[in-house]
């Protein structure tokens, strides 16, 4: 069975939340539970690695901060493909995100992720998860 075909299987509705925010993160995690998901979540990029490394198989997708300590989104993002290159994600930010960002994003990559910017209602978040997983 391949990464792919695990994740396919019972997973389609766990997801990893990777913010340094822990008010938003429990918000989140909040939210995405009351509509179904099954959600890990983390405020420390290292620690949520670690974890990942670990039970990336079981994850739909996963949800990361662009801005924060000891580890930008774009590369936990880089870490967590070279763990498991079948996994979606979806980026959260308050900041303008720039082409210069985007460039840490290879084109091959553009229909694995998408990125959402906050302040979001959790009702469009579950959509565009929703649509990302689909």
């Amino acid at each position: 069975m391949t990464m792919k075909d695990n994740n396919n299987n019972n997973n389609n509705n766990k997801i990893l939340l990777v913010d340094d925010e822990p008010d938003l993160t429990l918000a989140f995690k909040l939210g995405l539970e009351d509509n179904g998901f099954e959600v890990d979540t983390f405020n420390d990029p290292l620690t949520a690695l670690s974890a990942f490394k670990h039970k990336s198989s079981s994850y739909a997708l996963v949800l990361l901060d662009i801005k924060m300590p000891k580890m930008n989104g774009f590369e936990l993002y880089h870490e967590m493909r070279q763990i498991n290159d079948q996994i979606r994600f979806c980026f959260i930010t308050a900041y303008q995100v720039q082409k210069e960002d985007m460039n840490a994003i290879s084109l091959s990559d553009e229909k694995s992720f998408d990125i959402i910017r906050k302040p979001i209602a959790i009702k469009e978040t579950v959509q565009r998860i929703k649509n990302q997983l689909s």
